[in-house]
């Protein structure tokens, strides 16, 4: 058995081989082995999705507590029109983003594009996306420390994107249900979050041979 902020599950294999449906219904019903399996399957992503949308990492346990008790209060409330994942994990994005308006906005500069985000110019469209994003050339301690760094200037809209897309790897179409946005808003925040931590480390990572610029757009 393991602990989680006052909460205990169970380790063991098999705890998280119950369906979405199944699992949902365990919920509802009551069933400890289900609120095992929730915290199983969902303790460590959440954790590390939380711990880069804050302001203060530290914060992450309190966040990510204040989610699993918001999923088992509201969960009468999931109606299906997304998968359980994706419910989830808008729960921790809103979790993440209340908690984070309670601090000082300006504690660190926050880097990014003009407001309007659809309105993406013709070289913005054309924009290509590296084989290879910045996390891909973290391959160190120390450089993925500094992309973690880079990444925590971004503004929270396109640190959201980019951490659900090239850390989580959700799929756009997962990323627009779990913000509620288009599809092409999505491509915008992700494109524009990425550009900008490249001029973040610009000069800071040293790509490596295979690394190319050029190829593959945002689809």
């Amino acid at each position: 058995m393991t602990e989680f902020t006052g909460l205990t599950f169970d380790t063991r294999a098999g705890a998280g081989s119950q369906s979405d449906d199944a699992l949902i219904v365990g919920l509802r019903e009551g069933s400890e082995e289900a609120y095992e399996t929730l915290l199983q399957r969902y303790q460590h992503p959440l954790y590390n999705l939380v711990s880069r949308l804050m302001s203060d990492p530290g914060d992450a346990c309190d966040v990510v507590q204040e989610v699993f008790l918001k999923i088992f209060r509201n969960i009468d409330h999931f109606r299906g029109g997304s998968t359980l994942k994706t419910w989830i994990y808008r729960v921790a994005v809103n979790e993440a983003h209340n908690h984070r308006r309670w601090f000082t906005r300006h504690q660190r500069p926050e880097i990014g594009f003009a407001p309007n985000e659809e309105a993406v110019g013709p070289h913005e469209k054309n924009f290509a996306d590296p084989r290879r994003s910045p996390f891909d050339l973290a391959v160190d301690e120390e450089t993925r420390a500094m992309v973690e760094d880079a990444l925590a200037k971004l503004n929270p809209k396109f640190r959201t994107a980019v951490v659900l897309r090239d850390i989580e790897d959700l799929s756009y179409e997962e990323i627009a249900a779990v913000l509620e946005i288009s599809l092409g808003t999505v491509k915008s925040r992700i494109q524009r979050g990425r550009e900008c931590l490249r001029k973040i480390l610009e000069g800071r990572l040293e790509p490596q041979p295979a690394f190319s610029w050029s190829p593959q757009t945002v689809e």
